[in-house]
């Protein structure tokens, strides 16, 4: 009987928890010392979750003496994963130089944002999220071909938009 009983917090604990699959999700590239006077605001790029890559950025052409250094996005139901492939090189050095990816939804997503210090080769450890919104800094780090980073998401159970 207690065992059934924990089978069973378990499944409902299970089919309460959220997923990223299916979610429309913007991702861009930002550089700023005050979030109101950006730095770089790279050109946004909007998708809905699914298999694969979601996004592969290239640069966009030097604004300000800044570019977006190329990376892929690949975004699972509760893991986001970031490979560079190509180019060697250090992220600017600011207050934020990284990334923003903006889901539709008006609840807060994101309970616990996690990296996977296993799986990465990136030190990152400024992390946050803000509503749908989770923010990567990158600020002053090193890529390189095998530079990744990759952070584990318990994710809300909030109804897709």
């Amino acid at each position: 009987m207690i065992r059934a009983a924990a089978l069973a917090a378990v499944v409902a604990g299970a089919a309460n928890a959220g997923t990223l699959e299916g979610r429309l999700v913007t991702f861009t590239v930002e550089t700023w010392d005050q979030r109101e006077a950006p730095l770089l605001s790279a050109r946004g790029r909007t998708v809905t979750v699914g298999q694969g890559v979601e996004f592969g950025l290239d640069p966009e052409g030097r604004t300000g003496g800044l570019d977006v250094v190329p990376v892929d996005v690949e975004i699972g139901p509760t893991r986001i994963e970031l490979s560079y492939h190509e180019g060697i090189g250090r992220f600017y050095d600011s207050t934020f130089n990284g990334y923003v990816l903006r889901f539709e939804t008006e609840c807060a997503l994101f309970e616990n944002v996690v990296v996977d210090t296993v799986a990465s080769t990136m030190k990152v450890t400024d992390v946050w999220a803000e509503v749908g919104a989770l923010y990567i800094n990158v600020s002053g780090l090193g890529y390189g071909p095998d530079s990744t980073l990759a952070l584990d998401l318990e994710v809300a159970d909030c109804p897709l938009s």
